[in-house]
C-alpha cells in the first residue's frame, strides 16, 4: 500500500457515502456456485475505513460477541498498516476471513456505529473481510505461542465453535485434539453455507491456521462410537472436554406426506450441495436430485441458502440440458416482517428469482408412485404476539390452496444430534436436545465439560458460538491454572 493519506475531519468523515461491495449480476450469478459478493478493492476498503469516527467510546466492540476491537482495526488499515489490521483482528477473533462474509454484522457491531443514528454504519464486516482475505493472500504467521502448560484438552466438532476454542487455549498453551465426525473439518461452514457464500477454500485456510497453532485434529472420530465422553476424561486422559457439536438434528412439520422421495430435510439437502459436491455434479460423482418446481419450507438464512442452491441446481441443468427453469419459492408462515433471515440473504434470494409465498403454511405433501407431486397449504394471518415476541400465525379457515410442486425442502431448524450424549451420566440437557450450560462461562453440569454453540442454544449464528467458544475457552483455561 501507499503512504497513508491526509487526515480527515469528523465533518468530512461524515459525508462519505457508505462504499457498496461489488457482486455478481443476479442474470449471471444464477447459473454458478461462485462467491457472489466480491470484495472491496484497495481503494474502496480505504474509503470506507475514512468513514470511521474512532469513537473514545466505541459500543460497536459491544455488539461484538468476540469482542474484536474494531476502531483499532479500522485505523490500522487506514493508515495502510495492513499486518496491524490483522493483528488486532486476530487477538480476539481466529477466523475473520469466514466472519467477515456471513456474520450478521447489521444486527451485532455495525446496529451500534454511531453513524448508523442518522444514516448508514461503517461496513465492518466488509472491511473484516478485506483484512483477512489480504492475510490469506501473503500467507498467515502464527502468534509465538506460551511454554506447554502439560495439560490436555478434547474438543468434540470442528464447527466455528470448536475451531475458536481450540485456537484460544493452544494460544494459552494447552495441547489440544479436536474430533470431528465428518471427514472434513469445518462444521456447518463445510456442509451448511453454499459455496457463493463462503468459498470453502477460505474455511480450510482458516482450519490450517488453528491447526498451526499446534491443535491436532482427529477426523471421522464420532464421539459417542469412538469414545464417550467419559473415556475422554478417564481412560484417554483429558482434563477438559468442550462440546462444540452444533445442531444438525433436522426438525420436521409431522404432516402426512413428508416420507415422500423428494422431500429433504435443509441439512440433508445442503450437506450433499456442500460437503459432498453436489454442486460439481459431473466432476463430482454426487448428483443432487431436484426438480423444476421447488418450495422450500422456512425463511432463515438456511431456507436462503437451501432456495438459492436449488434454483442454481435447476438453472444449471436446464441450461445444459435444454428445458424450463425452475420455479423455487420460500414457503412462509408469517410475514417478511418476521423473516429470520439477514436482508442481505433475503435480498439476495429475490433478485436472483426465487419467489415468496408468505403467510402460507403447508398441511399436507402430495405423492405419486413415491415421489412428490404437489402439497396442500392454507392461508396465515397474524394473531397476537407469542414467547419469541413475533405475532403468532393463526390459520385462516376455508384458506387451503394447492401448489404444483415436485421437491419439497424443509428449513425448520434444528437440534442437537443424541449420539454424543451416548452414556454421558451427569450431561443435563433441556427437553429440546440442547445442553445446559452457564451463558457466561460454557460450563455443563457434568464435571470437567463445557459447550457451546448450537449445541446449547439451538441453532444460531456462526459468531455467536465463536463467541460460546471463546468464554468457554477462557474459564477452561481458569480451571487448568487452578484458578
Amino acid at each position: 500500500m501507499s503512504e497513508p493519506a491526509k487526515e480527515l475531519s469528523k465533518k468530512e468523515r461524515m459525508t462519505i457515502p457508505r462504499q457498496e461491495m461489488p457482486r455478481q449480476q443476479p442474470v449471471e450469478r444464477r447459473k454458478n456456485f461462485f462467491e457472489v459478493a466480491l470484495g472491496y478493492s484497495e481503494e474502496l476498503a480505504l474509503r470506507e475505513a475514512e468513514r470511521c469516527l474512532q469513537c473514545k467510546k466505541p459500543r460497536c466492540i459491544e455488539g461484538c460477541p468476540v469482542e474484536v476491537p474494531i476502531p483499532e482495526f479500522i485505523l490500522a488499515l487506514r493508515n495502510k498498516d495492513l499486518p496491524g489490521a490483522v493483528r488486532a483482528l486476530k487477538s480476539k477473533n481466529n477466523l475473520p476471513a469466514i466472519c467477515g462474509r456471513v456474520c450478521p454484522q447489521e444486527t451485532q457491531c455495525e446496529i451500534h456505529c454511531v453513524l448508523a443514528k442518522k444514516g448508514e454504519p461503517v461496513a465492518i464486516g466488509r472491511l473484516e473481510r478485506y483484512v483477512a482475505d489480504w492475510e490469506l493472500g501473503q500467507g498467515v504467521t502464527p502468534p509465538e505461542l506460551p511454554p506447554p502448560t502439560g495439560k490436555r484438552v478434547a474438543v468434540v466438532g470442528a464447527g466455528p465453535a470448536g475451531l475458536t476454542c481450540a485456537a484460544d487455549l493452544a494460544r494459552m498453551g494447552h495441547q489440544v485434539t479436536i474430533f470431528e465426525a465428518l471427514h472434513a473439518p469445518g462444521g456447518v461452514l463445510m456442509y451448511g453455507i453454499p459455496e457463493f457464500r463462503l468459498p470453502k477454500d477460505i474455511v480450510l485456510a482458516e482450519v490450517d491456521y488453528v491447526k498451526s497453532l499446534g491443535v491436532e485434529l482427529r477426523l471421522n472420530a464420532v464421539i459417542g462410537k469412538l469414545f464417550t465422553i467419559d473415556e475422554l476424561l478417564n481412560e484417554q486422559g483429558y482434563d477438559a472436554v468442550f462440546l462444540g457439536t452444533g445442531a444438525g438434528l433436522p426438525i420436521f412439520m409431522n404432516i402426512p406426506g413428508e416420507n415422500y422421495n423428494g422431500v429433504y430435510s435443509a441439512n440433508e439437502f445442503l450437506t450433499r450441495v456442500n460437503l459432498m459436491k453436489g454442486y460439481l455434479f459431473p466432476q463430482w460423482d454426487t448428483p443432487v436430485k431436484v426438480g423444476r418446481k421447488i418450495a422450500v419450507v422456512g425463511a432463515g438464512n438456511v431456507a436462503m441458502d437451501a432456495a438459492r442452491c436449488a434454483l442454481r441446481l435447476g438453472t444449471i441443468r436446464a441450461l445444459e440440458e435444454g428445458g424450463e427453469l425452475p420455479e423455487v419459492h420460500i414457503v412462509y408462515r408469517r410475514s417478511r416482517a418476521e423473516m429470520p433471515a439477514r436482508a442481505e440473504e433475503v435480498e439476495n434470494a429475490e433478485a436472483e428469482g426465487v419467489i415468496f409465498d408468505l403467510l402460507t403454511n403447508p398441511v399436507e405433501i402430495y405423492g405419486q408412485d413415491g415421489w412428490v407431486s404437489g402439497m396442500r397449504c392454507i392461508r396465515m394471518e397474524l394473531g397476537e404476539p407469542d414467547a419469541s415476541g413475533r405475532r403468532r400465525p393463526v390459520p385462516i379457515p376455508g384458506s387451503e390452496f394447492d401448489m404444483d410442486v415436485d421437491t419439497v425442502i424443509m428449513a425448520l431448524g434444528t437440534r442437537p444430534n443424541p449420539m454424543v450424549f451416548s452414556n454421558s451420566g451427569g450431561l443435563e440437557r433441556t427437553r429440546w436436545g440442547t445442553v445446559v450450560a452457564d451463558e457466561e462461562t460454557g460450563k455443563t453440569t457434568k464435571d470437567r465439560v463445557w459447550a457451546g454453540g448450537d449445541i446449547v442454544t439451538g441453532a444460531a449464528t456462526v459468531i455467536s458460538a465463536m463467541g460460546a467458544g471463546k468464554r468457554a475457552a477462557a474459564d477452561i483455561d481458569r480451571f487448568l491454572r487452578g484458578e
